[in-house]
């Protein structure tokens, strides 16, 4: 078999891992086009590894350790989604902008700019 078949399926595989973190707001939805994209990798090292007949296996060993990684980047990106989506309500990337709780809302010091027109102001003066 030649090398650019899974050469080109692992090229597919990440194009469509990219899209969906990049396209995708929904965080569980971006952590499976990650773990996408890591096994676009994998197939990638394992292909490699067997068209270079390496006597090591230095591919699929890396592959070992990539597939550890990835589970436990699922691990604790599943954890910190579900933290976010018990505090705010939704698992909505965009709207978990601002750490902390929610409940209370930021009031800015004395000492503070309320807004860009005060620094403009500050810098002109």
């Amino acid at each position: 078999m030649h090398l650019a078949y899974p050469v080109v399926l692992a090229a597919l595989l990440f194009s469509v891992g990219v899209y969906g973190v990049l396209a995708r707001r929904n965080a569980v939805l971006v952590l499976m086009s990650v773990e996408l994209m890591l096994n676009a990798v994998n197939l990638d090292l394992v292909a490699f590894d067997a068209w270079l007949r390496d006597s090591l296996h230095a591919g699929q060993a890396l592959t070992l350790f990539t597939i550890t990684v990835a589970a436990a980047e699922v691990g604790l990106g599943l954890a910190i989604v579900l933290l976010l989506f018990r505090a705010r309500g939704t698992a909505d990337i965009d709207r978990a902008t601002a750490l902390g709780d929610p409940a209370e809302p930021h009031t800015p010091a004395e000492d503070e700019p309320v807004a860009a027109e005060a620094l403009k102001g500050r810098a002109t003066a």
